[in-house]
């Protein structure tokens, strides 16, 4: 078990030392979430499972507060109602359930994130393109190659690997850093 131990650690720091490589995309999406912030625009946020989870996470820390007691900021996760999840899966099907929300909220020049580790959901990639009708800034997290996520948005960070619980590490790293960036800039002492 101690080697199993050690070589899951040292894949990790593995991939997470290849995702250097993205340091351009990561600034880029935190200077356009800082941007939206201060013209009184909001991020949207959305993924399936442990996406679902990670998009949780990222609302989570820019509602509440990541590392600054500081106001709230506007964050919505598509992943947290299950009325409104329940009635779009019954009436419209699983694939729409992120996109009818988007209907609905986003406002053009806010900033959608849509999180799929293969970068190949469908519900993902159909929320996404409706946030681009309605000209919000897109955004995939993704894994490995980006799938047809990182040909359709307007930023696609896609983490070093193909192994599911890599990429969502490396997912859980850049919300972190995306997080610490927003609060540096928009609340300094």
């Amino acid at each position: 078990m101690d080697e199993k131990i050690k070589q899951l650690i040292k894949d990790s720091i593995k991939v997470k030392t290849e995702l250097l490589n993205n340091i351009d995309d990561i600034k880029k999406i935190a200077i356009e979430i800082i941007n939206l912030y201060k013209e009184g625009r909001k991020v949207i946020v959305f993924g399936n499972g442990g996406s679902a989870a990670d998009a949780q996470h990222l609302a989570g820390e820019l509602v509440c507060r990541f590392e600054k007691d500081r106001p709230g900021l506007n964050c919505i996760a598509l992943s947290t109602d299950t009325s409104v999840i329940t009635a779009i899966g019954n009436d419209y099907g699983f694939d729409k359930i992120f996109s009818k929300q988007i209907e609905a909220v986003v406002k053009p020049g806010d900033l959608v994130i849509g999180i799929s580790t293969s970068g190949n959901s469908k519900n993902v990639i159909e929320a996404i393109l409706e946030a681009k009708k309605r000209k919000a800034i897109t955004v995939g997290f993704t894994g490995f190659n980006g799938g047809k996520l990182k040909s359709i948005c307007d930023y696609c960070i896609s983490a070093p690997s193909n192994i599911t619980a890599r990429i969502q590490e490396c997912h859980t790293l850049i919300i972190h850093i995306i997080c610490s960036l927003v609060e540096q800039e928009l609340f300094k002492p």
